[in-house]
């Protein structure tokens, strides 16, 4: 059954504005809410007045500049205040992996606010973090690619002992690269661990057909919604531009038995590989919905406005259907905007458009 928000006083912020070649799932989650009949006011929250989410019309009416979740919870929380001076806020929609801690870790404060999230608990989250997954899961009877965390480089000329090449250098929050040698290794070690700090992880690469699954967890062990797409695109940087909603029987047992072992709140994304013998491997969990999400409204389960009802703590019937065979792909655009509004982000930090929708 379709989801309705006519909830004309709302108001929701949500991070992760990008779009691009590496988009971040901030503007399809806004479009899946507003699609769900939202009329209420949308606030966006960035890092970069250079997000091209902020100047898609209509998009957002009011832009606020964040500071980094490595800034701290005093700096956020103090952010917020001044927000709340400016606009009410009843719910708040973090996007991107990094700041996910930062708003668990602050949920009491948000509630004494009137700021209402649907998240995990910290507990949870540390579980899919990737330097726990390995440790985690295979007990569970998951498949987990072998996976070494490196602390040093000494530890890269070991490799070769525990995973054959090629294989991937990851970050523990972003980017991974193949290394097809020793030299390689040491190179994304090194880029990595400047960009992104420690540990580095080092995974056996699995070889086969790439799956995503996008969700909402209920926080005890059950599904809400998921939609699962078999990559038809994929880019250089391994991101997905292009994918097809399936339905393997397989598939729906592996993450059912994730979550499962989870009790994961809130949406997230598992990212999947199939090898030739036909069976799943868990490459990553990411903690919230992906950049692809809109292929879920379009395959009739609007996750993103379900997050809003479960947020407010409004009941909601799990989705048990989903039409295989919808299809995404991704697109460039050119935004059209007036650079005065980048200039006011500069030299405020915020942008306001006219009145209230």
């Amino acid at each position: 059954m379709p989801i309705n928000l006519n909830h004309s006083d709302l108001v929701i912020a949500v991070s992760g504005l990008k779009t691009g070649d590496n988009p971040q799932p901030g503007v399809p989650i806004i479009r899946s809410i507003r699609n769900a009949g939202f009329k209420g006011k949308i606030v966006g929250l960035i890092y970069d007045n250079l997000e091209s989410g902020i100047y898609y019309p209509d998009l957002a009416q009011e832009v606020y500049q964040m500071p980094y979740p490595s800034e701290g919870r005093d700096a956020i929380l103090g952010r917020i205040d001044y927000i709340l001076t400016k606009t009410k806020i009843d719910i708040i929609i973090p996007t991107l992996d990094s700041e996910i801690i930062g708003y668990i870790r602050l949920a009491k404060e948000l509630a004494l606010r009137g700021i209402k999230t649907y998240l995990p608990s910290e507990d949870q989250l540390i579980l899919r973090d990737k330097a726990k997954i390995f440790k985690t899961f295979p007990a569970k009877g998951i498949a987990v690619p072998k996976t070494e965390f490196l602390v040093d480089a000494g530890k890269v000329f070991d490799l070769e002992k525990e995973i054959k090449f090629p294989l991937f250098i990851k970050g523990n929050l972003y980017e991974a690269y193949q290394a097809n040698n020793i030299n390689e290794a040491i190179y994304y070690f090194n880029l990595i661990k400047e960009k992104w700090g420690l540990p580095v992880l080092a995974q056996e690469r699995v070889v086969g057909d790439e799956f995503n699954v996008s969700l909402v967890g209920d926080g005890n062990g059950n599904i809400l919604g998921m939609i699962p797409q078999r990559k038809l695109i994929i880019t250089d940087k391994g991101k997905g531009f292009g994918g097809v909603v399936i339905n393997n029987k397989k598939l729906n047992e592996f993450t059912k038995n994730i979550i499962s072992t989870l009790k994961w709140r809130g949406p997230c994304e598992l990212e999947l590989i199939k090898d030739s013998k036909d069976n799943f491997f868990l490459i990553e969990i990411n903690p919230r919905f992906p950049a692809w999400i809109r292929l879920a409204e379009g395959a009739g389960q609007n996750l993103p406005a379900m997050v809003v009802k479960l947020a407010l703590g409004e009941p909601v019937e799990a989705f048990t259907a989903y039409k295989t065979g919808t299809m995404f792909i991704r697109h460039a655009e050119d935004i059209i905007a007036d650079i005065n509004e980048m200039g006011q982000l500069s030299a405020l930090g915020e942008l306001i458009r006219g009145e209230e929708k």
